[in-house]
């Protein structure tokens, strides 16, 4: 009985074609942006655990020169290796360039390695780094991404390097490349270490070892776990947005599906009163779902795996850019996520087919069999939707009046959205019924009557539409005002003309040399350090007492006379990520970690977009007291005339034997600060321009297809006399005013999306905050590119109607 019941109701799909593509459309490109960005973030993840494996030895540990662009000397190597620090090893680094792919080559010493014990010398013999033709080992995912086979060479911008030695991915994780330590020297021309790498040590032997470096060294730690805090706020963001878009894509989905139910009722109707069971139309109708469902799931993941792999450069670009972190470029599916996705698809299913399967199975026959019954009812279940928005709004407003946390933040996002979509169909159809009575022009009224009972079925692709338009306002309005800003921030914080970071021990005499030289106005010192805490890394800066000083720190709150405070008595200011993690308030006394010691006084709280730490200003007699000469130090110049910018760097790098990463002036610093935040910017922009084409071309095809479904009613009218301007009229004329209407509820829940994002959100994720900036522009873009998409997709259904004979598409029709 099955067989002959399934032919009956899928044949629905035979005369209207387009709802198999509707049908289609919806669920998978709505799994596909979830996919995608599900894959980016496993792939982060990943990644941040491979890196830290380089032969199948975890090096958590670096110990690097505390000047930028310095080298570790060879003789504290080999000092620490005397002192039997056995597990650690040279690190030589360098970046090389190759059709286009920029490549990391990281040079070991086999032999040191050889003493380690946790290397697995069964997988492979260090020894054969220093065996002639000195192979570069490439993990098998990487070299498949740069399509390199074993023994090939490879043309860089620094020469020919090779032959490449695939090995296991479990041998050697990340986008990285590995061979002996003298090849990569020879490569640099360098003398020193770029670094010195340690494996697992204990505690004690961390004490020992760090109460043994020179003060210019420091330790450094890159493990995943490490890397995975500080880039939780980016991933839950790119969730954020995925999620949104599943939202868009299910709401398609609901419609193509609710359409689909609606039309098929005379049929299930007929079935039912020739003695077909409810259930056997049930399991019908459930294989249908799920069938559509693991088409999509399948489609999706094949979509969202190509879409993770054309957004991953910019995403690794950023992780580098922002937190270091080395993230390789190539996506590869994996079970882990393609079950989220199944998973997340199933419940999505559930929501999107569960209500109109459970109203077609549950009206009496006899109704179901009477053509559009279930439109009569649509007011009744607009009233029920709108009770729903009420309640689902109350319990938002209970969760907004909780303590603002990241959860409650994505909590409270979802709670408003879906209120706002259940209640916009009743407040259309009540405003539209309203107009009906009150006008008095018959076709007005007419108009009005008629757009009030097609909104049983154009009332989902409308909070669809709705939804879309809110997303991406919400969306462009947060990365706007992120990006003005961190543009504001950056401007107001880089005033030096160059900016110097030279030795400990050359400061003073720069300092002075500078203070010679004509053009220059004044110098700045600023001492830099990190402390471990109960807080975290503690980020310690010190400054002085100029004026411009002042004015490159962008104060969110503080003291009355905060800067006189500061100098004078024991006080700091904080960064605002800090104080709203500790809750810290200006004028508050705190408890500091070693070597702060003792309570200090907040004076005030600052803007600071650019660190993922939290951050302590201390005054120079202050920073003095507490940590001495100790830390990174750096020299701000502020120039009278920006012409001798260039002559005095020059002549700085010369005299003092600065390299280039030691000098940079103010413009090329800007330029590559905002190149950082832009990355972040790319990924997002690129994620929210996605979420608007689905969300266009899906209510495209789902208002036409809802449209085609009125083609007998359109040829009765047609017959009746109605021109075919006056059609096309009345079909455009309703979408536009639904589209309108819906665009007029968008704009204000799409900027309310953007301020919870914002106050929410990012404040709890990042530790940040910033004004709500409107961009009329933006959003005018936004509502004119939906409405023309509802225009055509209103519109071209009934010309190709008026193009044929009246007669002729009043029996097509029947």
């Amino acid at each position: 009985m099955f067989v002959p019941v399934a032919n009956a109701v899928w044949g629905h799909y035979r005369k209207h074609k387009l709802q198999l593509v509707l049908v289609w459309f919806g669920l998978t490109l709505g799994i596909s942006l979830l996919v995608g960005v599900l894959a980016i973030n496993y792939q982060a993840r990943l990644s941040y655990t491979q890196n830290a494996q380089m032969l199948n030895n975890p090096f958590p540990y670096y110990v690097v020169n505390k000047q930028l662009g310095k080298r570790v000397e060879d003789a504290t190597y080999i000092a620490m290796r005397r002192e039997g620090f056995s597990q650690c090893v040279p690190l030589e680094r360098t970046i090389v360039s190759s059709e286009g792919h920029v490549l990391e080559i990281l040079g070991l010493d086999p032999v040191a390695l050889l003493n380690m014990p946790s290397v697995n010398t069964a997988q492979f013999n260090p020894a054969e780094l220093i065996q002639s033709p000195y192979p570069i080992l490439i993990s098998h995912s990487y070299a498949s991404f740069l399509q390199i086979e074993s023994g090939q060479y490879l043309v860089t911008n620094r020469g020919e390097i090779g032959p490449f030695q695939i090995v296991s991915d479990n041998l050697l994780g990340g986008a990285r490349l590995i061979t002996d330590i003298s090849m990569v020297k020879s490569l640099n021309h360098a003398r020193g270490l770029s670094a010195v790498a340690c494996g697992e040590m204990t505690d004690e032997q961390l004490a020992r070892l760090n109460a043994f470096l020179p003060d210019y060294l420091r330790f450094e730690i890159r493990t995943g776990d490490k890397l995975a805090p500080l880039t939780r706020a980016f991933h839950s963001n790119l969730l954020a947005m995925g999620l949104l878009a599943f939202v868009v894509g299910m709401f398609i989905f609901f419609q193509a599906m609710s359409l689909s139910f609606t039309q098929r009722q005379p049929l299930i109707g007929q079935l039912r009163q020739l003695g077909v069971a409810g259930r056997q139309i049930f399991a019908v109708l459930t294989v249908e779902v799920m069938t559509w469902l693991v088409i999509a799931v399948i489609s999706g993941n094949i979509f969202g795996l190509f879409l993770a792999n054309q957004l991953m450069p910019s995403v690794a670009n950023t992780l580098s850019d922002l937190y270091g972190a080395l993230v390789q470029s190539r996506v590869e599916w994996h079970w882990q996520w393609g079950v989220s996705s199944i998973g997340v698809a199933f419940v999505g299913t559930i929501c999107a087919c569960g209500w109109p399967m459970v109203r077609l199975l549950r009206t009496p026959p006899a109704r179901l069999s009477r053509q559009l019954s279930l439109h009569r009812f649509s007011g009744k279940e607009f009233r029920w939707q709108a009770l729903m928005s009420i309640a689902l709004a109350l319990v938002a407003l209970v969760v907004y009046q909780q303590p603002a946390t990241e959860a409650s933040g994505f909590v409270l996002i979802g709670l408003t959205l879906l209120s706002a979509a259940l209640i916009m169909p009743y407040l259309i159809w009540l405003l539209f019924s309203s107009l009906a009575l009150l006008l008095p022009s018959p076709k007005l009224r007419w108009f009005f009557t008629d757009a009030a009972a097609s909104l049983s079925y154009r009332g989902v692709a409308s909070m669809a539409f709705m939804l879309a338009i809110a997303a991406n306002i919400g969306m462009d309005t947060m990365v706007g005002s992120f990006r003005e800003a961190t543009s504001d921030w950056l401007k107001a914080r880089i005033v030096a003309d160059i900016y110097v970071r030279p030795n400990p021990s050359q400061a003073e005499e720069i300092s002075r040399w500078l203070r010679q030289q004509n053009g220059v106005q004044d110098v700045w010192w600023q001492w830099v350090t990190e402390t471990n805490s109960e807080q975290g890394v503690l980020q310690a800066i010190s400054v002085g007492t100029s004026r411009a000083e002042r004015e490159a720190i962008t104060m969110k709150v503080s003291a009355p006379d905060f800067w006189f405070e500061f100098h004078s008595g024991r006080s700091v200011l904080v960064s605002e990520s800090l104080a709203l993690k500790w809750d810290w308030k200006p004028g508050q006394t705190v408890h500091l970690p070693a070597p702060f010691e003792g309570l200090w006084h907040i004076a005030g709280i600052y803007y600071d977009y650019g660190n993922p730490y939290g951050q302590v200003m201390l005054p120079h007699k202050r920073w003095q007291e507490t940590y001495g000469a100790q830390g990174r130090v750096g020299l701000a110049i502020l120039l009278s005339d920006d012409r001798v910018s260039h002559p005095i760097t020059q002549s700085l790098k010369a005299r003092f034997n600065l390299n280039d990463g030691q000098t940079i002036n103010q413009h090329a610093l800007l330029e590559q600060a905002m190149k950082v935040f832009e990355h972040t910017f790319k990924v997002t922009d690129a994620l929210g321009a996605l979420t608007l084409i689905i969300a266009v071309t899906g209510l495209f095809f789902a208002t036409t297809a809802g449209e085609l479904s009125r083609a007998k009613q359109f040829s009765l009218l047609r017959c009746m006399g109605m021109s075919g301007k006056e059609l096309v009229l009345l079909g455009g004329g309703q979408l536009l005013v639904i589209g309108l209407l819906t665009a007029i509820i968008a704009l204000p829940l799409g900027i309310t999306l953007a301020y919870l994002l914002i106050e929410r959100i990012l404040m709890h994720s990042f530790g940040w905050t910033m004004d709500l900036i409107l961009f009329p522009l933006q959003y005018g873009f936004i509502l004119g590119i939906s409405l023309l998409s509802l225009l055509l997709a209103g519109g071209w259904p009934v010309v190709r109607l008026v193009r044929r004979s009246a007669i002729r598409s009043f029996r097509e029709a029947q």
